[in-house]
């Protein structure tokens, strides 16, 4: 979509400032590809428009997600940005600094249960049996379109738990990962095996599930595996 290049190209020109004073990376965007600034270890993580389908519709929910990685995998994240386009909600996180919304420190919900959970479906006929369990546990369930505001909105204590069966890439919830993490929460893939040692490139990684606290990772964990046996 032209808003997806638009929105890229207002990002690299940034990126392109701040190669010129000094900074040395490798750029991974959905839109560009992979593109280095100089031989540095650091890798930023773009996606210029996640929910696009959303902003070409007219649906006021869709985001601009960046992520900033010491080195190559996921557990080197260090920075991650989440910007709500349409409504302005600006959320951010540091490594070991605490997580935020619009200036102020954002925690998960500390209450155990699954009340909202809200998931991804790109695939419904595909994805959705796989998730079914969790759904039909929910009090009510939220499909929004933006997996990087998804992410963010849990942090900031709005819905229990987050899933997706379709595999994503790293661009789509590096950000939203580390904003969720440093406000208490919880992410994994299906099976709750730890993101990681997750490779930060264009392919595809793996599903998602995403959850307030341990307590109620763990609560998600086992009614998805106890339905498959």
């Amino acid at each position: 979509f032209p808003v997806d290049k638009w929105a890229e190209d207002i990002i690299i020109a940034a990126l392109e400032r701040a190669h010129q004073q000094g900074e040395s990376f490798t750029l991974i965007s959905e839109e560009l590809g992979l593109r280095k600034f100089g031989d540095g270890k650091k890798v930023v993580l773009v996606d210029p428009i996640d929910g696009s389908n959303n902003a070409k519709s007219g649906i006021p929910f869709f985001s601009t997600s960046l992520a900033l990685l010491n080195d190559e995998t996921l557990s080197t994240l260090a920075v991650g940005y989440v910007i709500n386009l349409a409504m302005g909600d600006e959320f951010w996180a540091m490594r070991a600094q605490g997580a935020y919304k619009n200036g102020k420190r954002i925690r998960t919900a500390a209450t155990q249960g699954i009340t909202i959970v809200a998931y991804e479906a790109s695939s419904p006929k595909a994805d959705l049996p796989r998730i079914m369990p969790l759904l039909g546990e929910a009090k009510r369930t939220r499909c929004f379109g933006s997996t990087a505001l998804d992410l963010s909105y849990l942090a900031s204590g709005a819905i229990s738990v987050f899933a997706t069966a379709t595999a994503s890439r790293a661009f789509d919830y590096a950000a939203g990962m580390l904003i969720l993490e440093e406000a208490d929460g919880v992410i994994t893939d299906l099976e709750g095996t730890s993101l990681d040692h997750i490779v930060a490139g264009l392919g595809r990684t793996v599903p998602l599930l995403a959850s307030k606290n341990d307590a109620t990772h763990v609560m998600a964990l086992n009614i998805l595996t106890s339905r498959q046996r």
